[in-house]
């Protein structure tokens, strides 16, 4: 059920460009930058790039609980870096980051709260696909979340695996959804 977005491409030039645009000629202070523990290189270079176009920043690390507990309890500011590794198709993420009530929702969109209910409910696997891909062109649209890295994984995968469901959910890095993994026939 996830919807395939291409990712704008790393165009510095064209990132100052939107920001004169926007009225930040030499760019602005975005904060502090929290990276999920224990990705902190990756963080720096995230950060770097950021700076490179004129979003100032600093890092602030934070060992995962204390940084789990302080986005939980929605007491991060400025630019947060997460990660998930939720088991589920895209309906599990979208319940904990965008729809109301969620674990690491700082506000909603009752459109999308709507949606969202509406393919709960929703028993015909096709027509649920179809809400929760609406779901996710409203959040590309609006910008939700900004997809700023994608992270490399390697994956092993055994004889006895027909579908390790690798790489079916873009810029998830796990086998998934589990639902439709499937073994080959003994």
């Amino acid at each position: 059920f996830a919807l395939t977005v291409k990712p704008d491409p790393f165009d510095p030039a064209k990132a100052k460009q939107l920001l004169a645009e926007a009225g930040y000629p030499n760019g602005f202070d975005a904060g502090d930058f929290t990276p999920f523990p224990p990705y902190f290189t990756m963080g720096e270079a995230i950060l770097g790039q950021l700076q490179s176009v004129g979003i100032r920043s600093r890092m602030r690390s934070l060992e995962r609980a204390a940084f789990l507990s302080a986005w939980h309890d929605k007491k991060l500011k400025g630019i947060i870096l997460g990660i998930s590794g939720a088991k589920g198709n895209a309906a599990t993420r979208i319940e904990a980051y965008v729809a109301k009530g969620g674990m690491y929702v700082a506000g909603s969109v009752p459109e999308i709260d709507d949606l969202f209910l509406r393919q709960e409910r929703e028993m015909d696997r096709k027509k649920r696909e179809a809400l929760l891909l609406q779901i996710q062109k409203l959040m590309e649209e609006r910008q939700l979340h900004i997809p700023i890295y994608e992270l490399a994984f390697l994956w092993g995968v055994g004889p006895r695996i027909e579908e390790a469901g690798a790489d079916r959910v873009k810029g998830y890095p796990y086998s998934a959804p589990y639902e439709d993994m499937k073994l080959k026939k003994q």
